[in-house]
């Protein structure tokens, strides 16, 4: 079988930015050249099934020469590969991606380009800079600034008469230089100019001035950078959206399983925190599905669900068995949390019981008093308190737990819990996870913020103040109460 060379655009950093057929071509790669300007979270997205081939190239670092790239492409295509080449931007955007296309085609090797959105345009954008506007703009020229010397043919007496918005890339570290040859050809020295460091990410940092001062202004900003030059700079201060959010600079933690943790990180991203993925626990099957099982095939009077993954659990070896929500109907449904509840409603099934708050004991009001007769299964994970089934036991009913995960362990990496704003927890267990393996002087000073009561004891034992509680036991909430916190 012939292989193909897709020369894919990963965007300008902002994972979110990454396009569907990008995504679905990293789903089927057999290799995956990727360069040094991709993000972690869209590398992360490579499945284990393909090679990973690292040849960034940063300044005078590069893993490999252009042209060894070019004959890694080629070979492995020869092979009948998928090979992904992934690149920061756009491929064709200063990308060398037209150079890797014709030496592939002369190769005889199939090629697909696959545009990404370039940070010419996606970094202004996210520090509120139209790169075209009616009042200001009406043209966008591009040029590289990492070539900006005297020796790279750059028409400076067009360039700096040109009008519009020009965009340098990769120019910082040639600033001056560009900003001596506008002004020597004529560009006024109070035209506007914005830096734009790490753009679309949560480092993002945005600097604006005139071609007099910016130099002093730039001092410290890290590379990557954009140079945007025009008078659409002056939208900045108007429409200065990303670095405005409320927890914009602010680096949070989220300790939750990797598999509830893009809720809570999503809305945490939206507002404009850096998220820090810290799971401190990992969803496991159970041992044994007996217990669910008879969950499943037996009669019951009340199904109690305590969590969302048991909700998930559930469904899913209902599903393995054939069943559906249908073999339901004649019994009445508890839920603990109304994350749970969301996640029942999801699957077409609408509890019964609510209670307000997020504890398993706050059902036992709202439960007949006199159990006899009452068959109850407690669908949850195979840790957790047994109060509620022991009183349900006390007032004469039967009672049976089905488990229907458990929670493993996982250690967080110490090294991501630097200059931490704060620490959200979910569940007891994340609590005592995350202290059992993570020195508490790592996140001293970092606002603590718990979901619940129960968590929040959790924390208290552990001998931490609790700094914020969520309203409602939601991560909706979770993410509120940390907003107000730290904006």
């Amino acid at each position: 079988m012939s292989g193909k060379v897709f020369l894919v655009g990963a965007g300008p950093g902002d994972p979110g930015l990454l396009t569907v057929r990008a995504a679905e071509l990293l789903a089927s790669a057999d290799l995956v050249a990727t360069d040094a300007l991709v993000s972690k979270e869209i590398v992360a997205r490579i499945p284990k099934s393909a090679e990973i081939v690292y040849v960034g190239k940063r300044a005078a670092a590069h893993t490999l020469p252009q042209d060894q790239i070019n004959q890694l492409l080629i070979d492995e295509a020869k092979k009948g590969k998928r090979v992904v080449r992934l690149k920061g931007g756009d491929p064709f955007v200063f990308g060398r991606g037209g150079e890797e296309a014709e030496e592939l085609m002369a190769a005889g090797v199939p090629v697909e380009i696959v545009p990404g959105i370039s940070s010419s345009i996606a970094g202004p954008a996210y520090a509120g800079i139209p790169v075209t506007h009616r009042a200001y703009s009406t043209s966008l020229t591009l040029v590289t600034g990492h070539e900006s010397d005297e020796s790279t043919g750059v028409d400076w007496p067009v360039i700096s008469k040109l009008g519009g918005t020009i965009v340098f890339l990769m120019g910082l570290g040639n600033l001056g230089f560009i900003v001596r040859k506008l002004r020597e050809h004529g560009m006024p020295e109070m035209k506007p100019i914005a830096l734009i460091s790490k753009a679309t990410t949560p480092e993002q940092r945005s600097v604006t001035g005139t071609l007099a001062d910016i130099e002093p202004r730039a001092e410290g900003l890290p590379s990557p950078a954009l140079i945007v030059v025009g008078d659409v700079v002056k939208m900045h201060d108007v429409i200065n959206w990303f670095e405005s959010r409320p927890l914009f600079g602010k680096r949070v933690v989220v300790t939750r399983a990797r598999e509830q943790a893009s809720r809570l990180g999503r809305l945490l991203e939206e507002a404009g925190a850096q998220v820090v993925e810290a799971p401190t626990i990992e969803i496991a099957p159970p041992d044994s599905f007996d217990s669910l099982d008879r969950a499943i095939d037996d009669n019951w009077h009340w199904l109690i669900f305590t969590s969302a993954n048991g909700v998930t659990s559930f469904f899913e070896r209902l599903a393995a068995k054939g069943k559906d929500a249908r073999s339901l109907v004649t019994t009445k449904i508890a839920a603990v949390g109304e994350s749970t509840a969301a996640s029942l409603r999801g699957r077409g099934v609408s509890p019964d019981l609510v209670p307000d708050k997020f504890q398993s004991v706050a059902l036992l009001p709202l439960l007949a008093q006199d159990q006899n007769g009452v068959r109850t299964a407690v669908v949850r994970a195979e840790e957790g308190k047994d109060e509620l089934m022991e009183e349900l036991r006390r007032r004469g009913g039967e009672v049976h737990l089905a488990v229907a995960y458990r929670n493993e362990a996982v250690a967080p990496d110490a090294n991501e819990l630097r200059a931490i704003d704060a620490v959200t927890f979910t569940s007891a267990s994340t609590v005592d996870n995350f202290f059992a393996a993570v020195d508490p002087a790592s996140v001293e000073g970092a606002v603590i913020a718990s979901i619940g009561p129960v968590t929040s004891e959790a924390v208290r034992r552990h001998g931490r103040a609790v700094d914020v509680e969520a309203e409602k036991a939601t991560v909706e909430s979770l993410c509120e109460a940390v907003i107000l916190r730290l904006s």
